[in-house]
């Protein structure tokens, strides 16, 4: 089972450096921008179509977790996990959104950190992202995504980590993407 694959690469800390020309890191900006822009309208089909096929969205539960197979996490998700939960909350007689949650991502401070051992583009930045449904609630996160570079010049997601500030706290279901 390709989830459980204790051979994928998690790694933070660069193999490599990367020095992008400001052209190129604002275009690593809007990527990041585009990909919460989406999620935030709620275009889901598009934000999957943003994932490298072997991607991980991976939420830990606990504050400097190393990886999600020793220690439960909040979100472990695949390709399979993701389009399941993208179905899930399309569905009309999904009781847990009704009414519908609506979310906002702001993302700042991002930073290129480096190339992981297989190339792909470590990059970090801060998230406040806020929801709604029947309550609001807040999250402030550090984000970081591995992306891997395409051959039309755009970016494929390989990983994206959310460590929740609060992520050792009591919460409700995480239904919508953060």
């Amino acid at each position: 089972m390709k989830l459980l694959d204790r051979a994928f690469d998690l790694e933070l800390r660069p193999a490599a450096g990367a020095q992008l020309p400001p052209e190129a890191l604002r275009g690593v900006e809007q990527f990041l921008y585009h990909e919460v822009a989406l999620l935030d309208d709620r275009e889901l089909d598009a934000w999957l179509e943003l994932w490298a096929e072997d991607g991980r969205y991976w939420i830990p539960r606990f504050a400097g977790q190393a990886d999600p197979f020793g220690q439960i996490s909040l979100c472990w998700e695949d390709h399979m996990l993701r389009h399941t939960r993208v179905r899930r909350l399309a569905n009309p007689r999904n009781w847990s959104q009704q009414p519908p949650a609506r979310c906002s991502h702001l993302v700042g401070n991002v930073s290129v950190r480096g190339l992981d051992a297989e190339g792909c583009l470590i990059v970090r930045s801060s998230l406040l992202y806020t929801e709604w449904r029947l309550e609001q609630r807040q999250f402030a996160a550090t984000v970081h995504h591995k992306l891997q570079a395409q051959a039309d010049g755009s970016w494929r997601m390989r990983l994206k980590r959310v460590d929740l500030v609060n992520c050792d706290a009591i919460l409700g279901n995480l239904e919508l993407f953060l």
